[in-house]
């Protein structure tokens, strides 16, 4: 949705390519608990604050664990998060872990979430929908480009109310679980290395050919 910031004059001349990442397999899922996962380092731009607030809100939930990957970036992001661990004993703080550690949490998760208030593109949503895992994010530009604006699992941005409430549903109604499973499917392919290839391919060739222009 980036093209949407361009002034109209200067559309014609942009292109969107989107950055690609490697498929994993889905991983067999837990039933005792629906396991949430967040990857992201404690700074404001990614509003850990929306997960803490979801995380009191669904404390008597106790089939809902929240697995919560970042590094300490913000230390007063840091202490609201060991202080949101000790509290809910559903929720989990871990600290950085290694990339493909990362990606084995996301492939043993039912859901990731992701909370942030402004983002380029999320590699993370990608890693995730490539993973055959669906996505609940924040209604901003970017998460809307990857995801498509009419998504079913979008939640205004900061409302952890609405995060909470969609957990909950996500955990009872298995409708909305296959609706999203669904949706994240038909994205996949745009994040495949193929597909980034050609969008590259496109703009170098475009630009080639505009260099012989008289």
């Amino acid at each position: 949705m980036g093209l949407d910031e361009i002034p109209e004059p200067l559309k014609a001349k942009a292109s969107v390519v989107l950055q690609s990442t490697t498929p994993r397999v889905t991983l067999p899922k837990t039933k005792r608990c629906l396991r949430v996962v967040m990857v992201g380092h404690l700074r404001e731009e990614k509003s850990p604050r929306t997960l803490f607030e979801a995380a009191a809100l669904l404390a008597q939930q106790r089939d809902i664990c929240i697995q919560h990957i970042g590094a300490e970036h913000d230390q007063v992001l840091a202490s609201m998060a060991h202080q949101t661990a000790a509290q809910y004993s559903q929720y989990q703080f871990t600290g950085p872990l290694t990339y493909p550690e990362t990606r084995r949490q996301i492939q043993r998760s039912h859901v990731l979430v992701h909370t942030s208030v402004m983002e380029g593109g999320a590699h993370v949503l990608m890693e995730a929908i490539c993973s055959g895992v669906p996505v609940i994010a924040s209604r901003i530009p970017g998460n809307m480009g990857m995801l498509g604006k009419d998504y079913a699992g979008l939640f205004p941005v900061g409302d952890a109310k609405s995060l909470a409430d969609m957990l909950i549903r996500f955990r009872h109604d298995s409708e909305f679980v296959t609706l999203l499973k669904k949706q994240c499917a038909l994205r996949a392919p745009l994040f495949s290395a193929e597909h980034e290839r050609k969008g590259l391919l496109t703009i170098i060739e475009s630009a080639m050919s505009a260099r012989h222009l008289p």
